[in-house]
């Protein structure tokens, strides 16, 4: 009789535990498929920004300023920054209903140099990450100058492919980003660089690239040689969608000057930005 009592208990131990998992396993089902669907139906877009050697986070304030006036619905500013260790720091917000905010993000460590450049794209990395936790975007663009070029493609080579089934990059711009560093000719190949051409198999293929060189007597914007940036064709030619290269000169054109270029505030307007509608005039 004992033993029948054992056993009926044992049984229905099971039973309840096999409903309870069962339960819990239709809930996490429940919850997984709403927020794919959430993620799959977002209008989302956001352009993410990675400012230079020597720069912060707010590297990029007057070009915002200057891509959301006369705007009808400007674009929000979020920011980004990461501390050497690996934590966030974050300031501005993302408006309710804005489909296409601005993200920067900035570290730190913004020192010159391949390691790190690693450094950083691995810290990225990580922003990246808390990113995709709190939004349900299912593609953004890229916009990198100088070195943030460098970063956004070194992130792309070793991290993205975490993400790539879920979210899409679609657009990137580099402006006077060194791929080659300041070498002047191409023959003499940077490690960075070489490791890049290495890796590019492993860059998306349905991105669209443009990379963008300043030039103040044709040879370079003042500290970036153009053969430099235009290295950047043996990276993404022939691997990614799209490749173009375009150069601009005259007014703003030194390397430092050129995120208030106002040729390439016309080329992120014309380039990046979906969802750009001036003001109807009064």
């Amino acid at each position: 009789m004992k033993r029948r009592t054992k056993l009926w208990l044992v049984t229905a131990i099971v039973a309840i535990m096999t409903v309870g998992l069962i339960f819990v396993s239709l809930q996490w089902s429940h919850k997984n498929v709403a927020a794919l669907t959430r993620r799959h139906n977002s209008q989302l877009s956001p352009v993410i920004m990675i400012p230079g050697s020597s720069a912060t986070e707010n590297r990029f304030d007057g070009l915002v300023k200057e891509l959301n006036k006369n705007q009808r619905n400007p674009h929000s500013l979020l920011k980004i920054r990461v501390t050497n260790k690996d934590k966030l720091q974050f300031s501005g917000r993302i408006r309710p209903g804005d489909k296409e905010p601005f993200i920067v993000v900035g570290f730190q460590n913004n020192r010159d140099g391949y390691s790190n450049i690693k450094q950083q794209a691995r810290q990225f990395n990580i922003a990246f990450k808390e990113l995709d936790k709190r939004f349900d975007f299912n593609n953004f663009k890229a916009f990198g100058h100088s070195n943030g070029g460098l970063i956004f493609t070194d992130f792309l080579e070793n991290y993205f492919a975490d993400y790539k089934d879920q979210i899409k990059i679609t657009k990137l711009m580099t402006i006077g980003s060194p791929f080659n560093f300041d070498e002047q000719s191409i023959q003499n190949k940077t490690q960075m660089l070489s490791d890049f051409i290495k890796n590019r198999k492993k860059l998306p293929t349905n991105l669209s690239v443009y990379s963008v060189a300043g030039t103040q007597n044709y040879t370079s914007d003042g500290i970036v040689p153009v053969v430099s940036v235009m290295a950047s064709r043996y990276v993404f030619q022939g691997q990614v969608k799209h490749f173009t290269t375009i150069t601009v000169s005259g007014t703003d054109a030194q390397h430092s000057d050129l995120p208030q270029n106002d040729q390439i505030v016309r080329l992120i307007k014309q380039y990046l930005l979906t969802h750009h509608k001036p003001r109807r005039p009064e």
